[in-house]
């Protein structure tokens, strides 16, 4: 499982539990070993990691979410991060090599971008951040596009690019 990732999801913890999150760590280790890796990381780094840890021995729950990668290991998981909504579903799939270390901060940036497409019904453009002009939702008739194109907004060059800021 490594220190890594697990103190840099421990620091990330109190953001994404203010956006609605709920943490937890599956590895295909056993719960001893995880009890080892939470002492350690207490003692060695002065962290705590205060969200669950689910010992996946037998791999099956690393199987049904395609954590298993045949390159890399036929047993061992790659490091993926899934994003599931309070319905379960399956949002977003992060998955990095063995060799890899996550960018937290990006999963951070995500769970944004989702919640805000979900409150505002609207789309998110490259790198967006909170605060940041989101994407209006392509006209879906041919006299919405007509309309949007020929407005001369600066907010919208053509019909099928337009922003907008949400509050």
């Amino acid at each position: 499982m490594g220190p890594w990732k697990l103190i840099a999801f421990a620091a990330a913890a109190p953001t994404l539990r203010r956006l609605g999150c709920e943490l937890r760590g599956l590895s295909v280790d056993s719960i001893f070993s995880h009890l080892a890796w939470l002492r350690s990381i207490k003692e060695r780094f002065g962290t705590v990691i205060d969200y669950p840890l689910v010992a996946d021995t037998a791999g099956e729950m690393a199987r049904r979410y395609g954590m298993l990668m045949p390159v890399e290991s036929r047993t061992e998981p790659a490091r993926v991060t899934s994003i599931l909504d309070d319905r379960q579903i399956v949002r977003a799939s992060l998955c990095y090599p063995m060799t890899t270390g996550r960018n937290v901060e990006e999963i951070v940036r995500l769970v944004e971008a989702l919640l805000t497409t979900d409150a505002h019904g609207v789309a998110t453009p490259a790198n967006w951040r909170p605060g940041q002009a989101v994407l209006v939702p392509p006209p879906r008739t041919r006299a919405m596009a007509e309309e949007r194109a020929g407005d001369g907004d600066s907010s919208c060059p053509d019909w099928y690019y337009c922003t907008k800021e949400i509050a």
